[in-house]
């Protein structure tokens, strides 16, 4: 029996992950920036820029809870096809 599901078919949790590996990058970019004058020896970026770079933070734990959202339904569905095999 072929699996229901399809290939390219969005699992539950995708899109937190996609938009946690966003504002991941948009962190890191920031942290980047943040972080340059130190080595340039320039002047420092103001307050928001260090704020902009705890999206990095904010960005990794989106992505876990996709992670766990999409596990979570993997399970959901397995114990749903172990319980109709058990019926039937």
């Amino acid at each position: 029996m072929r699996d229901k599901t399809q290939a390219n078919s969005a699992a539950p949790g995708d899109g937190l992950v996609r938009a946690g590996g966003i504002v991941f990058i948009v962190g890191a970019v920031a942290t980047l920036v943040t972080v340059a004058p130190l080595f340039l020896g320039t002047s420092p970026f103001p307050t928001y820029m260090f704020v902009l770079s705890m999206l990095m933070g904010v960005g990794f734990l989106m992505a876990g809870a996709g992670v766990l959202r999409s596990a979570a339904a993997g399970r959901r569905r397995a114990r749903d096809g172990r319980s109709q095999l058990s019926e039937g």
